[in-house]
């Protein structure tokens, strides 16, 4: 595998700036980082000048849904400068397909939760069944875990690690509360078996929950972080408490809520239409991204999402950033989504442009113990994004796409073009 340098770039490593920098990358792997003026001459690589663009580290998604394994994820989400995807539930088949696909070039690197911690009739198997009556549908949910006791929770970890070769472990806890419904949902102590199992394993517990008392309630279980924020009621001391006795992170998927309360259309189609998405996205996509969800009950708001992670992020709890894209789910799309949740994390939760990259970089892979990637820093993944501008001033210019690398491997789509 060559090498290569970009250099005469401003590079965000993660965790800091270099205003005039380079970076060189050999055999998948970054060798160097620095001020271009420290540059030796000696170094006979392939070398891309390119002043006025900023060179980041790949994206990394918290939070996809490549449901039934679908073929566009991994490519669109690279596309857009996500060199690597957290997969949030799939089944086994599912799973193995999409890890092999993986290997192919022009995809994002797959990382998964296997099949979730379900139970009987629990989340989200209401919202399916609502919407795809197939009989094959209804087969494939057969198969997922009823889990109900302690020997069928280490059952279902041990066959989840066998069958999907998991990352974490991803938990359901949604009674339905912020939608109006009445889910069948797990116990408390169901819950607490689910993660002491899982922590006995050395695996990460990830958990869903969309309102403040199923958040609480799984924060109590021990959770290591939370797949959405809460929009059914304004947050709650009790709620930043509950995240800062365990140091839970929290992955808000703000643009997700937004469709779920119907209140983020007009970004989603402000977005959708950008023109520099154009050749990155199908038409398809384009029309699911402008629709919306519209789950939740009339008194739900996304201005209580936005709040509770203004709440959570002052008292110093981690916010990492992650899309919940998904192909049935509406108002979002592999890549671009993260784009959009950046953009919410500055103009609505106040963070920096550098504090809300650092969310979806280094923070990401601090929390999901993704020691290789994450930072552009000697000796790990050469996952990079170069864009035109300089987004740690304006969070709007990531979708200024000029480039990106997976291991050191320029997406196709960019060839030509640097």
């Amino acid at each position: 595998m060559s090498g290569f340098i970009i250099r005469d770039v401003r590079v965000f490593t993660g965790e800091s700036v270099v205003e005039h920098g380079y970076v060189h990358v050999q055999d998948g792997k970054i060798v160097s980082v620095g001020e271009t003026s420290s540059l030796s001459s000696a170094i006979d690589v392939p070398t891309f000048t390119k002043p006025g663009h900023t060179l980041l580290p790949g994206l990394i998604d918290a939070h996809i849904h490549a449901s039934m394994a679908n073929p566009v994820a991994l490519p669109q989400s690279l596309r857009f400068g996500c060199t690597t995807v957290c997969d949030m539930h799939n089944e086994y088949d599912n799973t193995e397909k999409l890890q092999k696909q993986m290997l192919e070039p022009d995809t994002a690197e797959l990382k998964t939760s296997g099949q979730a911690a379900t139970i009987d009739n629990g989340w989200p198997i209401p919202v399916i069944t609502a919407h795809d009556k197939s009989p094959e549908t209804a087969a494939e949910i057969a198969t997922w875990p009823k889990l109900s006791t302690r020997e069928n929770v280490i059952e279902y970890l041990e066959t989840n690690k066998r069958n999907s070769n998991n990352d974490y472990v991803k938990l359901m806890n949604e009674s339905g509360r912020s939608m109006g419904h009445d889910f069948s949902h797990p116990t408390k102590e169901l819950q607490r078996i689910i993660v002491e199992e899982a922590h006995k394993l050395g695996y990460l517990t990830i958990a869903h929950a969309t309102c403040v008392s199923d958040t609480l309630d799984v924060l109590k279980a021990g959770v290591d972080g939370l797949a959405h924020t809460i929009c059914d009621q304004p947050p709650t001391q009790e709620l930043v408490d509950a995240y800062k006795k365990d140091n839970a992170w929290l992955n808000p998927t703000l643009a997700a809520i937004g469709s779920l309360t119907t209140e983020g259309k007009e970004l989603q189609e402000k977005f959708a239409h950008d023109d520099r998405v154009r050749g990155l996205i199908g038409e398809k996509e384009v029309g699911n991204m402008c629709e919306c969800m519209a789950m939740t009950i009339p008194s739900a708001k996304v201005e209580y999402a936005y709040e509770s992670v203004r709440m959570l992020r002052k008292a110093g709890i981690d916010i990492v950033c992650g899309s919940d894209a998904a192909g049935p789910a509406l108002g979002t799309a592999w890549g671009l989504s993260m784009h959009h949740e950046l953009y919410l994390l500055v103009n609505e939760v106040g963070m920096s442009p550098e504090e809300a990259l650092r969310s979806a970089t280094a923070v990401t892979a601090k929390r999901f113990r993704f020691n290789d990637r994450g930072r552009l820093v000697a000796g790990l993944k050469a996952d990079l994004l170069l864009v035109e501008g300089n987004p740690l001033e304006k969070i709007d210019d990531t979708l200024n796409l000029r480039g990106v690398w997976r291991d050191g491997k320029l997406c196709s789509l960019y060839d030509g073009k640097l």
